[in-house]
């Protein structure tokens, strides 16, 4: 019965996630047209620098953003732990429906209020202040600020939870035993969180380097980005290559793999060290 239960799920996995991944894969080794087997798509990526850039843009904003979203919430979600339980609830509803405020509207809405002729701007040029006058919401400081609006908000969900597990017990044996706020944080609190803020920055990360629809309805292509390239070749801004982009999102998956392991070797490391 319990299998059976099942077996409309692992359809659906099936259907929605291994049958796309194998036809993305055998792409990626099929010559221009699928004429053939080769590996002429990922010598080009290699020897493409224009690719190469790609792969290193993602990946600087990608770092950039989880670096500054997670230390952000490391700060905001303890000071949502000392609200009422109420407020903490409401925090928590509008922290979920801003992390999944993404894609076009998102880039919309930063167009509306910190564009060129957007509320924003205008409002403060009319009272004469310089704040937005040099900020180019269409720039690389855009693009990291509309990645933080959405990466900020899933840090503080994450992270939540691990401030609850910090027992209130152990503030007080630490401070009956002379300890000050600093000292307990600084060797009790920061090791027990530190593993989950590993995993924390992890899936931001992951999480960055999947975004296409807000980056590109924000600056369209003028920025080189592995998912703004994956989706150029296989739309076709002057023709399809699905084949190359198949192989670029094959290197995408590749890269997320490295950084997940990269991660739990990391996670273990300090849980062993604490220990």
């Amino acid at each position: 019965m319990l299998v059976a239960s099942l077996i409309p799920f692992l359809f659906l996995i099936l259907l929605f996630l291994f049958i796309p991944l194998f036809f993305m894969i055998y792409g990626s080794f099929q010559a221009d047209g699928g004429t053939g087997f080769s590996f002429k798509q990922y010598q080009e990526i290699f020897q493409n620098e224009y690719y190469r850039q790609a792969f290193k843009n993602s990946i600087l904003i990608s770092l950039l953003s989880s670096f500054i979203a997670t230390l952000l919430a490391i700060f905001a979600t303890y000071s949502i732990t000392h609200f009422s339980s109420r407020i903490q609830n409401r925090v928590l509803i509008f922290a979920n429906l801003t992390s999944n405020f993404a894609g076009i509207p998102l880039a919309f809405a930063f167009i509306v209020l910190l564009g060129n002729s957007g509320l924003f701007t205008l409002l403060f040029k009319h009272f004469g202040w310089e704040t937005l006058s040099s900020f180019n919401v269409y720039s690389w400081s855009g693009l990291v600020l509309i990645y933080l609006y959405f990466q900020l908000p899933l840090a503080v969900m994450l992270l939540y939870p691990v401030y609850q597990g910090i027992n209130k017990h152990w503030k007080e044996a630490a401070s009956l035993l002379g300890a000050s706020p600093t000292q307990f944080w600084l060797r009790i609190g920061i090791p027990i969180i530190l593993p989950s803020i590993a995993g924390t920055f992890s899936i931001l990360f992951a999480n960055a380097m999947g975004a296409y629809a807000s980056a590109y309805a924000l600056t369209g292509s003028t920025y080189n980005l592995v998912t703004i390239r994956i989706g150029a070749l296989t739309t076709g801004d002057i023709f399809a290559k699905p084949e190359l982009g198949s192989a670029i999102a094959g290197l995408l998956g590749l890269t997320l793999v490295v950084a997940m392991l990269l991660n739990e070797w990391l996670t273990r490391k300090v849980r062993r060290d604490l220990s």
